[in-house]
């Protein structure tokens, strides 16, 4: 009989071994798989458009910021929107600073609305998902470079789709003093406010 227990230990604990592996290894490949393929109004990678015909359809890319809470950043684009035909490389800037006495690191996540349009939107450059450290009082400008890919004009169900928000959000990370290297990379402006 005790022989039987410990085989469903062993079984159980297995289990929960694997559970939590899995658990663990589910964020970075959901973020691969909804890159590649654009689900969830995540915008593919890709690299500048070169030699792709530019459609003379013209989307209005909106930009959003968010910080969450217990992050003292203040995070802002810097134009609201921009007009650009589908195929163009289109270029935006956002500011972020922080406001506390310390050190702080954070990383940005990102997302497009609506949902259907994330396949067509070809992210080239950005500062997601890189930690970035900001020292007391330290802002930077930070630039995203993308691209609408033209085959959304053809695509149907997008026919209604005139406009697409590009969406960031900043969450605090655990280390603050690790990455302030990258903050540096990033950077076009760096001053004490």
């Amino acid at each position: 009989m005790r022989e039987d227990h410990k085989n469903v230990l062993v079984l159980l604990t297995c289990g929960v071994v694997l559970m939590a592996s899995l658990a663990y290894a589910s964020v970075p490949i959901y973020r691969i798989f909804c890159q590649k393929t654009g689900y969830g109004g995540t915008p593919t990678l890709g690299k500048m458009n070169t030699g792709v015909v530019i459609n003379n359809r013209i989307i209005k890319v909106k930009f959003n910021s968010d910080v969450a809470p217990h992050l003292p950043w203040e995070f802002e684009p810097l134009q609201s929107y921009i007009h650009l035909k589908a195929g163009e490389n289109g270029l935006a800037f956002y500011r972020v600073r922080n406001n506390s006495n310390e050190p702080v690191s954070g990383i940005a996540t990102y997302n497009v609305t609506p949902d259907k349009a994330g396949i067509y939107f070809n992210k080239v450059q950005c500062f997601c998902f890189i930690e970035q450290t900001l020292d007391p009082g330290k802002w930077v400008e930070m630039p995203v470079q993308f691209f609408i890919d033209p085959e959304l004009a053809k695509d149907s169900n997008l026919k209604d789709v005139t406009s697409i928000t590009l969406s960031y959000t900043f969450f605090p990370t655990k280390t603050a003093k690790s990455a302030r290297h990258n903050i540096q990379i990033h950077s076009i402006g760096d001053k004490n406010v």
